[in-house]
């Protein structure tokens, strides 16, 4: 157990890698991967291809679909004949008029009724709802005899009636009442009904006998030569040959292998991913909140990609891909952001047709998206940049029409509207930025932007606590800011570091040098002490800022801004009274600066503390004593695990000996 206390850190790194492969393998086709690419309408880009095997040529969906109607429509609609409705029709009617007073016209007239009802229903009478064409044959059920007939040899109900009406007038109008004429028409019902449980089984045997297959290619035939155009007999002859290659493979015991391979090719890129953090980005690899939300960007941008697919392969053209880079820009650095991008893109490639050229796609805007847009809080910046994206896209798929079609003929302007779609998409990234920053406890520009307010609630109780450190944050930032811009540096964060890297001194103001007057409490208490009062400042303002919560990176700077170094003054009465005194009671926890931001806040803080000390400044004597302190620092080897290189470092001086002789009103003294 304590040696899982003592890895777990890189045991969760295994099983993160672990997992994301194993998600990403699920999400990719179970079957075997057809070696060949498929581009109806495009020409064959590989050499000449010979049956390997012997294989059918099926029937293309158009021709089954085609052949499907033909079949139908040779089937026709099966109707039953209701013959008790008839029996029914005229004992109603009887029983209706042998309540009513006779007349020789009046018996006539019932007469000459019932016998054309008689041959109404013997010929049949139909709802008109069923009818569809006057001419269409229809099958008729009666009993265990069917019999085909024509719709315009029956009747509808409009039609009896009407020839009723006829038969009425050759008698006179007068014979019957309105009210019996109504009733005696309402007699009159459909005796054929439509079968639709018997039509939809006759079809369904009829399409059963419809053989898929149209043809036979014998091994070695040739199927396409390099440079044919994919269409026709050739694109059914390839995707004949596909479906037989996969149907070939789909077994259990092949299944596993291809899962195996899968397994393999999707484990290499994510270990390759891990590696790279580990040797160029330890603060991203040895943190595992940052490295779960790189594995969990990548598997959401695969899960949207498949999801595509699974609906309509075009609509990946829809898929935001470049949220991933701008995402991990925002958070970390460009190499991050488009190593990621390359790791993800070639695990897509596994999914989406036309691999190539969506991989060509999205690499190019992958890398305009990670150079254009440095500071995502700025929305003028995030629109222009989906802009040029968007144009990026479309110009792309317009040059490779151009490339297979030699014309614009074949231009889709579907895929054209889907590129707007995924612009409009990319500007959803902000939300996304806020998501991310409060479940990873990651730190964005806007975040950055919101802290570097001096009317924050911490900084303004800083002012109010201990005026002097706030005015020496402020200055600290000031010139931290410039050094940071001068070598390229994250200015933002920077600042905001600077801010808030003394906030411990709130705890106990008078203790320190900018806040005192005339009266120093540690002229009362031993150096010791003393040391311990103002070492303490640092725990006090990692404590204030995991309270107020503030973001790690911010809180880096609290904890780095002197590093290991010793508090010398006290050190140095100390050891006038005791030589052999223990240094470590003197020195900061630490850790060292690990960045080139801390490390510039740590010299900035050193040399604008130390500026106060000088009595009679001189341009000289401020290039003498920022040499000194830098020199300091440097033989106490506080920037070894700084990614800050000596150009760097001589940079920052020059830009800090320039702050504070503007800052004095001097002039170097140049010889005469």
């Amino acid at each position: 157990m304590s040696l899982f206390y003592s890895y777990q850190s890189a045991f969760y790194k295994v099983l993160l890698g672990l997992f994301t492969s194993a998600v990403v393998v699920y999400m990719l086709p179970r079957g075997a991967s057809f070696q060949y690419e498929i581009q109806s309408g495009k020409p064959w880009q590989y050499e000449t291809l010979l049956a390997p095997y012997d294989f059918p040529i099926l029937k293309s969906e158009a021709d089954l679909r085609d052949e499907k109607q033909v079949l139908e429509s040779r089937v026709p609609r099966y109707f039953s004949k209701n013959d008790e409705a008839n029996t029914a029709v005229l004992a109603a009617f009887d029983l209706y008029v042998d309540a009513l007073p006779t007349t020789p016209e009046f018996n006539a007239l019932l007469i000459n009724w019932r016998t054309v009802l008689e041959q109404i229903y013997s010929s049949g009478v139909i709802s008109s709802a069923e009818v569809i064409s006057a001419d269409e044959e229809i099958a008729v059920i009666q009993g265990t005899r069917q019999k085909k007939t024509r719709i315009d040899d029956l009747f509808t109900e409009q039609q009896a009636k009407q020839l009723l009406t006829t038969q009425s007038a050759i008698f006179g109008t007068d014979v019957l009442s309105e009210e019996s004429l109504q009733y005696l028409f309402s007699l009159v019902v459909p005796n054929i009904f439509y079968d639709d449980l018997l039509t939809t089984q006759f079809r369904s045997e009829a399409i059963a006998n419809i053989v898929p297959i149209r043809g036979l290619v014998t091994k070695g035939t040739r199927i396409i030569a390099k440079g044919e155009v994919v269409e026709g007999e050739k694109l059914q002859k390839l995707q004949s040959l596909q479906r037989e290659f996969e149907s070939q493979t789909w077994t259990q015991s092949n299944t596993v292998w291809i899962i195996v391979g899968y397994s393999l090719l999707v484990t290499i890129p994510i270990v390759l991913l891990f590696v790279f953090l580990w040797r160029t980005r330890p603060f991203v690899f040895e943190n595992n909140k940052r490295l779960t939300f790189l594995c969990v960007n990548i598997l959401l941008v695969l899960f949207f990609t498949k999801l595509a697919v699974d609906i309509n392969p075009e609509y990946v053209y829809a898929v935001p891909v470049c949220i991933l880079p701008l995402l991990m820009r925002t958070f970390f650095d460009t190499r991050v952001a488009l190593f990621s991008l390359l790791i993800a893109l070639f695990l897509i490639a596994f999914l989406v047709p036309n691999s190539f050229e969506f991989v060509y796609l999205q690499i190019m805007a992958g890398i305009l998206a990670s150079l254009t847009v440095s500071d995502l809080y700025r929305r003028a910046k995030l629109f222009i940049s989906s802009g040029l994206i968007v144009g990026l896209y479309m110009i792309s798929y317009v040059a490779f029409t151009l490339i297979h079609d030699g014309s614009l003929v074949q231009l889709s302007y579907d895929v054209l509207l889907l590129f707007v779609v995924n612009g409009v998409a990319i500007l959803f990234v902000q939300p996304l930025i806020y998501i991310f920053e409060k479940v990873f406890g990651l730190v964005s520009d806007a975040s950055l932007l919101e802290l570097s307010d001096t009317n924050s609630k911490l900084l303004r109780e800083l002012a109010d606590k201990a005026p002097g450190t706030f005015q020496h944050s402020l200055q600290v930032a000031n010139i931290a800011e410039a050094a940071a811009n001068a070598i390229g540096g994250n200015t933002l964060l920077t600042r905001v570091g600077a801010l808030y890297h003394d906030i411990g001194k709130m705890k106990n103001p008078v203790f320190f040098g900018e806040n005192q007057a005339s009266y120093s409490p540690h002229d009362e208490l031993e150096p010791e002490i003393s040391a311990k009062i103002i070492i303490e400042h640092v725990l006090n303002g990692i404590t204030l800022g995991r309270k107020a919560k503030l973001p790690d990176r911010v809180i880096d700077f609290i904890r780095t801004h002197h590093g290991t170094t010793t508090v010398l003054y006290f050190l140095q009465s100390a050891q006038q009274n005791n030589p052999d005194v223990d240094v470590e009671r003197f020195q900061y926890p630490g850790p060292k600066p690990f960045s080139k931001e801390t490390a510039i806040v740590m010299i900035a803080d050193g040399v604008e503390a130390a500026s106060k000390s000088l009595k009679e400044p001189t341009a000289e004597s401020i290039i003498a004593f920022v040499d000194k302190i830098v020199q300091r620092l440097m033989d106490e080897k506080q920037f070894l695990e700084a990614n800050i290189t000596l150009r760097e470092i001589e940079t920052v001086k020059k830009v800090l000996i320039d702050k504070l002789i503007s800052s004095y009103h001097l002039r170097v003294a140049y010889p005469e």
